[in-house]
């Protein structure tokens, strides 16, 4: 299956693109990865990419396309992929569709992660990370540590990063609607679209999520 995976920060896009590249057998290519990986090999779109993020700018849709253009043609995409973070916005979703078309290929499906905004901001201004390992990650609410503040694995100060601050949060979900939210109406002109709530355990999305593809 050749999948799109879209929704707003904090909807767990990330968990559950491992959770359903594993279960499809096919490879989750998520933007983040795809700038790291170009990045620390130095390629010519890494080092092109490096001086935009470096400047303090967005990244050019043209490198953008090409980076994932470029990971798509890899023998382990030939099957199939699940993409998470492009396209971001419908330029991209047009030169994704061109891009498949030259190749005589199609999307099969566009799974769309719902959740409430004062769940995203909940989600996200409640996560606090620990200072010495930043993969030690703790939740106001929903994985509270043993002592607050501090980190039940090596007993580092937990904080709060300034990306997950509620004023930072609501930015992130005005430049989702402004920019990605259209590309669901964009493929939903093409039937593509499949919708499911992402509230929950992670294993009950997942398996929302598999059902919902099913019908594609």
């Amino acid at each position: 299956m050749r999948i799109v995976l879209v929704g707003p920060p904090g909807a767990g896009k990330g968990t559950q693109a491992a959770f359903l590249a594993t279960n499809l057998s096919i490879p989750h290519i998520s933007t983040g990865d795809l700038f790291r990986a170009n990045i620390s090999r130095q390629t010519e779109l890494g080092k092109l990419a490096k001086s935009y993020m470096d400047a303090g700018n967005l990244v050019p849709d043209e490198v953008t396309i090409a980076m994932a253009k470029d990971r798509m043609e890899q023998p382990d995409a030939e099957n199939g992929f699940l993409l998470d973070g492009f396209p971001r916005n419908v330029l991209q979703a047009e030169a994704l569709d061109a891009m498949l078309k030259a190749e005589g290929m199609k999307l099969d499906a566009v799974l769309d992660l719902e959740v409430p905004e004062d769940e995203v901001v909940k989600r996200i201004a409640g996560r606090r990370v620990c200072r010495k390992d930043s993969s030690h990650v703790f939740h106001v609410q929903y994985k509270k540590p043993a002592a607050e503040g501090v980190c039940d694995v090596c007993g580092g100060e937990l904080y709060q990063r300034d990306d997950d601050s509620e004023e930072t949060v609501r930015k992130r979900l005005e430049v989702y609607h402004t920019q990605t939210e259209p590309i669901i109406d964009y493929y939903r002109a093409q039937d593509l679209v499949v919708t499911i709530s992402a509230l929950g355990k992670v294993e009950d999305v997942t398996a929302r999520a598999m059902d919902a593809l099913k019908s594609k």
